[in-house]
């Protein structure tokens, strides 16, 4: 429904606030901005990391160690439950903190009137009287009044819970927060910040706890499946130690110690750091994830559902030919600037079309002529230039008495000035309109498409009787037998680089389709421009797309095709025909009318410069430059940090092997060979040594061969994983342990059924530690790729893992040689020592070994 305006010379473009005003009021309001929720108290947070369900277990098994007279056990496990509580206290804060930064890289602008000026300003510098111009798709910044609306609708779901989009009329309230759905309106800001309507529903919501993702879903599942193993494990030595005839106080003890050295406590803060550095990495090149899961579901795309202008081109516009009937006129000019060469005849009713179309345009661009940049949309700023080319630099300033706004089913806007309707819009939505005569502009039309060519439509009619007569008529009766004034052809160049993204992108596995609003024509020169266009050329049109979806999923499942002229409604279609076919979809959008398929879509893509603030909202990823390279660049990344939790679950579970190992040795003998590591032992392994290097891997950079091959989609805990832990690193880091522990043993004297000396099996039990250490060493670097050994990576491209080997190194001196009684061995003698060194190349031998016949087998299968 089309409301009619406040009537010309009401203040509907009035000059707003003078910029000193708008400064002034500033700081007596306050910045437009919702007041912060009351914070969590530090203590409460850590509290809570102390408290979840492993905590409690762990404090329950230290109670039980003082009560039983073993107050070291005891104090090992508070230090791991303070420990792990406060290294998960730090990720989560350093995880929120990273979010709260990256919102504020989100486009967060509105257009305003200031000085007589429309100038962009960031709405927290909003102030009340400020005159706002908004349009489809933009959120309502404050609460306003509406001064004029042109078939203006506003959703205010989020304030009611009602779907269905409101009328607005001059005079009526909008809320802030609340979107527009349709039309344009210019409204005068009436309240800020704390003492907006959203403001008080913030406060009341402020407590709500968002559900937990699919990836911490999995993460917890792993958690306490490896809990459960560890569990059981406990169990099964406590039963043991029962049947060699260890009392049951102290079987029960070491069965607890052995369950709290296996559980994986550090497990999700890890990954969380390592999402959130994925996160931080993604928007030092311009792509804003925004939601933590998303970076992880990046990895996996591989279908890109992408727009054309923006994201393929460069999304600055140029008119540089217009059609008329009088004949062509072709225009060549530098930017923005109002002067150019013009050629060609015609160039009186070129001049009367461009005037007509900056008119229809409704000021959605503004040029600032000392610096000569344009403010608002790039092909209304071209409109704009184009005209002051053709007019001398002095168009003509126009009142319009209505404003009939762009609407997706129409394609098509119009104005009326005085008694005239001027008209602009998709040449097929136009030209039918025009009658006979413009059949012939068909051609052109054509002719200018396969060019790659943006084309529009001008139109114009003279209204019989009084523009009153026409205010509320709907457009349907407004905008016919018009006469055409001519076609306006937009040049918007390619990206210099996008051919190249292009074939990366196919490197990797990805499809790529063009799925744009723009004439069939256009969108398959510039495909083939730019080399997206698929063999062979496949170019649909949105009204012909089948109705059954497997059919069109069939014809869409292909790379490089074109589908034009596509409607939102069908981009949605278009997502869920190609996830049915088992694709990873990232789609991208901009408009009000895209949020459907942005949501539905695996990954969606909004576009941060040119979009609209509805697309951001329903979008996974925004990109901060509209570049289809930057969401190849944040796939890239994606996978990255899906191979990051990866490693650390290779590393991770590596070493629990070792560390299991020698309690099943001891467990077999029926207790007769010593056990080679006690709890402490372990305990100082997992919080000592285990924890940085583990870090240092989930912070692990793309490495070069990430976009060349296939998109994977696997379990975190897949039989690859499995196979790789308890099949080949795992055997044998735990043989050298055993291996160093067994010859200080033998070498002392030691003979199996005779009592050992427990200065030697404290020897031998150093030497253990150390191999299982220094084999870390060599699997913290072996599980930097599951492809590539160390030395081709390069020892030096993960200065994170350097400083933790380093630290690494500290803590096994420390434990060697300044509390090793505290933790039940000694330090080993040369000759242990120098078995557990052989740990670092033979951990690193046998990984060579199964990424060589893995490649092998790929390559002779």
């Amino acid at each position: 429904m089309t409301q009619r305006g406040v009537p010309p010379g009401t203040g509907v473009e009035a000059a707003g606030l003078s910029s000193n005003r708008a400064a002034a009021l500033l700081k007596e309001t306050g910045p437009n901005v919702l007041p912060s929720a009351k914070a969590v108290p530090q203590w409460r947070k850590i509290l809570g990391e102390l408290t979840h369900f492993f905590a409690l277990m762990l404090w329950c098994a230290a109670a039980l160690a003082f009560i039983a007279g073993m107050p070291q056990l005891g104090t090992a496990i508070i230090i791991v439950v303070i420990v792990n509580g406060v290294f998960a206290h730090i990720q989560q804060e350093r995880a929120q903190h990273a979010a709260a930064k990256l919102r504020g890289l989100l486009p967060a602008d509105v257009s305003v009137r200031r000085d007589g000026r429309l100038l962009r300003v960031h709405t927290s510098e909003l102030v009340p009287g400020d005159a706002v111009l908004l349009a489809a798709g933009d959120r309502v910044p404050a609460d306003v009044t509406l001064a004029t609306v042109s078939a203006c609708t506003v959703d205010e779901s989020m304030l009611t819970g009602e779907s269905e989009p409101v009328p607005k009329a001059a005079g009526d309230k909008a809320w802030g927060g609340t979107f527009l759905v349709n039309g344009q309106a210019e409204a005068v800001i009436a309240r800020t910040g704390g003492n907006t309507r959203l403001a008080g529903i913030a406060a009341l919501t402020s407590g709500t706890v968002s559900p937990p993702t699919p990836l911490s879903l999995e993460l917890r599942r792993i958690v306490r499946l490896i809990a459960a193993v560890a569990l059981a494990i406990a169990g099964l030595f406590f039963v043991v130690s029962l049947l060699v005839g260890i009392p049951w106080r102290d079987a029960f003890l070491f069965a607890i110690g052995v369950a709290v050295a296996l559980i994986p406590e550090g497990l999700l803060p890890t990954v969380t750091l390592s999402l959130a550095m994925g996160a931080q990495r993604m928007a030092a090149r311009n792509a804003l994830v925004r939601n933590l899961e998303a970076v992880e579901t990046l990895g996996s795309t591989t279908f890109i559902c992408t727009d054309k202008t923006g994201t393929l081109t460069q999304n600055r516009m140029n008119a540089v030919e217009v059609y008329t009937f009088d004949g062509s006129i072709r225009i060549a000019g530098e930017g923005y600037r109002p002067t150019a060469v013009i050629e060609g005849a015609g160039v009186s009713l070129a001049t009367r079309a461009a005037v007509a179309a900056r008119a229809a345009s409704q000021g959605r661009a503004a040029l600032h002529g000392d610096e000569w940049v344009a403010e608002g949309d790039p092909m209304e700023a071209a409109i704009d230039v184009l005209a002051r080319r053709l007019s001398d630099g002095d168009p003509p300033d126009v009142k319009p008495a209505r404003r009939l706004a762009f609407d997706p089913g129409r394609r098509r806007e119009s104005v009326i000035v005085g008694t005239t309707l001027y008209l602009k819009g998709a040449p097929e939505s136009v030209l039918p309109l025009c009658g006979e005569p413009a059949v012939a502009a068909a051609a052109e039309v054509a002719k200018m498409a396969a060019k790659g060519l943006r084309v529009i439509a001008v139109a114009a009619r003279e209204l019989p009787g009084s523009a009153a007569d026409w205010l509320d008529r709907p457009p349907e009766a407004v905008e016919t037998e018009l006469q055409l004034l001519g076609l306006i052809a937009l040049h918007d160049p390619p990206r210099p680089d996008v051919g190249d993204v292009i074939r990366t992108a196919r490197e990797a596995g990805i499809r790529i389709g063009m799925i744009t609003g723009d004439h069939p024509e256009t969108a398959a020169a510039i495909a083939r421009q730019i080399g997206l266009m698929g063999t062979p050329e496949t170019v649909l049109d949105g009204s012909q797309l089948p109705e059954d979806e497997q059919i069109l999923g069939a014809l869409l499942d292909r790379d490089g095709i074109v589908v034009s002229r596509v409607a939102p409604e069908q981009k949605l279609r278009v997502a869920r025909a190609l996830q049915g076919r088992g694709h990873v979809v990232a789609m991208t959008g901009d408009g009000v009318n895209d949020g459907p398929a942005l949501q539905e879509a695996d990954i969606g893509v909004a576009m941060g410069l040119s979009g609209t603030d509805v697309a951001r909202e329903a979008a996974d990823l925004v990109l901060l430059d509209d570049h289809l390279a930057t969401i190849v660049a944040a796939i890239e990344q994606g996978r990255a940090t899906y191979s990051n939790i990866h490693r650390f679950l290779t590393y991770h579970l590596t070493d629990n092997v070792a560390e299991l190992t020698p309690f099943v040795i001891w467990a077999l003998s029926g207790g007769q060979f010593p056990l080679a590591l006690g709890v402490l032992q372990i305990l100082a392994l997992d919080i000592g040594t285990d924890l940085l290097p583990a870090l240092a891997l989930g912070g692990e950079k793309p490495g070069k061969g990430v976009l060349k091959r296939p998109p994977e989609k696997r379990h975190l805990m897949d039989s690859r994983l499995m196979f790789r832990v308890f099949c080949v690193l795992g055997p044998v880091e735990a043989a050298l342990e055993m291996t160093a522990f067994s010859m200080v043993l033998f070498a002392g004297g030691w003979m199996r059924g005779t009592p050992a000396d427990s200065a030697l099996v404290m020897a031998a039990s150093g030497a253990a530690f150390t191999a299982v250490v220094l084999g870390q060493l060599a699997n913290a670097f072996a599980c930097r790729s599951a492809t590539v050994p160390p030395w081709k990576q390069g020892w030096l491209t993960n200065p994170l893992l350097l400083w933790a080997i380093l630290a690494e190194l500290a803590v096994l001196a420390v434990c060697l040689y300044a509390i090793p009684t505290m933790l039940g061995h000694l330090a080993p003698p040369p000759a242990g020592f120098a078995v557990a060194v052989l740990a670092i190349p033979a951990v690193l031998a046998a990984d060579w070994a199964h990424k060589k016949l893995r490649r092998n087998g790929r390559t002779s299968g």
